[in-house]
C-alpha cells in the first residue's frame, strides 16, 4: 500500500484523512466537509470509526480467509454487510459528535474503502470519492459518485448534457455523519496478483475527468512500478492541473505490477464473459454485472456428479461456466448444457420442487446464485431488481412460447392421417390380409 495527501494550491488546510492497514488488507479515505475544522474533524473522526468497527470483527475475517470453500464458510454476501455496519458505526460517531458540539453540525464526508481478502476486493463508497482498478493496462471506475448530478441521469429525470448545467457535481446526496445512518454502495470483484487499486478524493480524479487531463494519462500513471512514486505523482499533477481542493490517493497492489498469471486472468474474464451472454442478465451495464458477479460462487463438479435432483426444494440457479451438464427427467435426459447456459432459474421465485434432476457429464465449473443474495439484491438495489425481473419474466415467455409451438406441432401430427401400413405392408398385402378371414379349427 502507498499513500498521499496534500492540502492543494487553495485550500488553508487539508480536510482529507487516509488510513492504510496493509495487515488487514484495509485502506480508507475521506474527504470532510462542512467548513475547515468540521470537516477535517469528521474525515478524521470516520476513518477511525471505520477501522475500529471492522477490527471488532476480525475473527469474521479470519473464518472467510481461513474456510472461504466449506459449505458452511464466512461468504461474500457477510463480509459487504461487515462492511456496511462500518460505514454506519463511522456515520454514527460523526454526527453524536456533531450533536456534542453545536459548532460542528453539518459537518460530514465521503468515505471509500477497499478490504483485501484472499482473491477478492471489497469496496465500500458513501459520497463522490472514487474507488478505481487498473488491469492489463486498463482502467476502470468500481463506484458511482453520490451527487445530484447522477441521481437525475440515474433516474432518467435529465439526459447527461442538461444534467451537466443543471446540477454541480460537488452536490451530494449521500454522505458520512450528515445523519445517523447512511446508505452505502458496496461491490466485491475478483482480483489478482499485478492488479493495482486506487482510492482517491475528487481533488484528484476532477483533474483527470476534465479537459486538462484525461482519463487515458491517469490509467497511464497507474502503471509505474514504485507505488509511491505512482502516488506523488498524481498528487504533482493534480497541484500542476490547479490544486483547487485537497488531494488525496492511496492504491493498493497486489504483487508486482502487472505480473499476471494468464490462467488466472482467463477464468475471471470468463465468468464475466458467461454472465455477460445470459439473457437473464442482458440489460444490465458493466457495473450492474459486477454487481450480479458478487452474488456468484464458482462450485466444480467431477463427472456423473449429482447437482440437482427432480421433486427436491432448490434455493439456487446455475450458469455452466465450463464443461457440460445433462437435465434429466425420469431417467431420461431432455438437454446438454454447455459453457454459458443456465438452469435452476425458477428456484430464485418460486419455493417449489425442481422439475428434473442434473448431473455432470465432465469435469464441470459452474456459476451458483443463491436466493438469499438474490433477494438481497433486489431489495438493496430497487431499479436493478426491476431490470432482472424484467428479464426473468422475458425468458420464461419466451420458454413458454416454445412450449405452446410444440404443443401446437404435436396436435398437428396427432391429426395427419395414420400412414403406419404403408410401412408395415404392402397394398397387394394390405389387400390380400383384409379379404382372407383367418379360419378357426376345431381340436
Amino acid at each position: 500500500m502507498a499513500a498521499a495527501t496534500d492540502k492543494g494550491q487553495t485550500r488553508a488546510r487539508n480536510e482529507d484523512h487516509f488510513l492504510i492497514d496493509p495487515a488487514l488488507g484495509l485502506a480508507v479515505v475521506c474527504d470532510g466537509m462542512g467548513g475547515a475544522a468540521a470537516g477535517a474533524a469528521a474525515s478524521l473522526l470516520a476513518v477511525q470509526a471505520f477501522r475500529q468497527a471492522v477490527v471488532a470483527h476480525k475473527q469474521t475475517l479470519r473464518d472467510y480467509i481461513d474456510c472461504e470453500n466449506a459449505p458452511a464458510a464466512v461468504n461474500k454476501q457477510h463480509i459487504l454487510h461487515l462492511l456496511q455496519l462500518a460505514a454506519n458505526a463511522a456515520s454514527r460517531a460523526v454526527y453524536q459528535e456533531a450533536c456534542r458540539d453545536p459548532s460542528k453540525r453539518g459537518k460530514g464526508t465521503t468515505l471509500v474503502a477497499v478490504l483485501v481478502l484472499n482473491n477478492h476486493a471489497f469496496v465500500l463508497n458513501v459520497g463522490d470519492s472514487r474507488a478505481y482498478i487498473s488491469r492489463q493496462g486498463e482502467l476502470e471506475l468500481l463506484t458511482r459518485d453520490h451527487n445530484v448530478y447522477n441521481e437525475l441521469i440515474r433516474r432518467r429525470k435529465v439526459p447527461p448534457g442538461p444534467a451537466r448545467e443543471l446540477a454541480s457535481k460537488q452536490a451530494l446526496t449521500r454522505a458520512i455523519g450528515v445523519y445517523e445512518h447512511c446508505e452505502p454502495d458496496t461491490l466485491v470483484i475478483d482480483v489478482a496478483e499485478g492488479d493495482r487499486l486506487l482510492l482517491c478524493s475528487d481533488g484528484l480524479y476532477r483533474y483527470f475527468d476534465d479537459s486538462a487531463g484525461s482519463t487515458d494519462e491517469l490509467r497511464l500513471a497507474l502503471i509505474g512500478d514504485d507505488a509511491q512514486q505512482v502516488v506523488d505523482g498524481l498528487i504533482e499533477r493534480a497541484n500542476a492541473l490547479g490544486g483547487k481542493d485537497n488531494i488525496t490517493a492511496v492504491t493498493v497492489t497486489l504483487g508486482r505490477m502487472g505480473d499476471y498469471d494468464p490462467r488466472v486472468l482467463a477464468s475471471m474474464a470468463a465468468k464475466r464473459r458467461v454472465l455477460a451472454a445470459s439473457p437473464l442478465f442482458a440489460l444490465l451495464d458493466e457495473r450492474e454485472l459486477l454487481r450480479v458477479l458478487a452474488l456468484t460462487e464458482v462450485q466444480r463438479f467431477y463427472p456423473d456428479a449429482v447437482i440437482i435432483e427432480q421433486d427436491t426444494i432448490g434455493a439456487e440457479m446455475f450458469l455452466v461456466l465450463s464443461g457440460f451438464v445433462g437435465v434429466f427427467r425420469a431417467e431420461a435426459q431432455v438437454a446438454q448444457l454447455s459453457a454459458g447456459e443456465h438452469f435452476g432459474e425458477m428456484a430464485l421465485l418460486r419455493n417449489r420442487p425442481r422439475s428434473a434432476h442434473a448431473r455432470a457429464q465432465t469435469m464441470t465449473e459452474l456459476l451458483v446464485i443463491g436466493r438469499e443474495s438474490f433477494y438481497g439484491l433486489l431489495r438493496s438495489e430497487p431499479e436493478l431488481g426491476m431490470k432482472l425481473l424484467w428479464q426473468f419474466t422475458a425468458v420464461l415467455a419466451d420458454r413458454l412460447a416454445d412450449t405452446t409451438r410444440e404443443l401446437g406441432e404435436s396436435r398437428e401430427e396427432l391429426r395427419a392421417p395414420d400412414l403406419s401400413h404403408e410401412v408395415f405392408y404392402d397394398e397387394d398385402d394390405l389387400d390380400r390380409r383384409i379379404t382372407l378371414r383367418p379360419q378357426s379349427y376345431a381340436p
